[in-house]
């Protein structure tokens, strides 16, 4: 049988390996991250020639401009909320996770041809999943935050 001293000291250690290291603090940036093709002005330029297509696009009446020039403004956008969300920086969830809702969705309705009301149920279920793998990457990322605001 076991000393009091000994029972006592197990318990202590058994706890010890129970206890979780303590979070980061959280990271304090001032400056947005920078992209990984350094200080080319990429997303600038991708912005841009999204806004001149749609502005050839509404005085020329073409539908091509049009939608490429949304497309390209949106990637431009998007690829900056992807570079801010997943360094910390800005929380941007609700709008990465609506990405998810709208692709799944258009992708099921358009291209597999079902019925409105299923692609909406698998693209609101993609948006519950994503928005909350999401949050926990960006709690991740900025040391414990679930969202920041500048």
């Amino acid at each position: 049988m076991a000393s009091k001293s000994r029972r006592k000291a197990a318990r202590r250690r058994r706890q010890t390996y129970r206890q979780e290291p303590p979070p980061k603090p959280p990271v304090q940036r001032d400056e947005p991250p920078e992209a990984p093709w350094g200080s080319f002005p990429l997303t600038q330029i991708t912005v841009l020639a999204g806004l001149v297509l749609l502005i050839i696009g509404f005085v020329s009446g073409g539908i091509t401009p049009l939608v490429i020039g949304l497309l390209l403004g949106s990637a431009g956008g998007l690829e900056l909320s992807i570079r801010e969300h997943f360094a910390g920086y800005r929380s941007h969830t609700t709008l990465l996770a609506s990405v998810i809702l709208m692709v799944a969705t258009g992708v099921t309705y358009f291209i597999a041809g079902w019925v409105l009301w299923v692609c909406l149920v698998i693209g609101l279920t993609l948006f519950g999943v994503s928005f909350a793998l999401l949050r926990r990457a960006f709690r991740t990322a900025s040391g414990g935050l679930s969202f920041r605001v500048r």
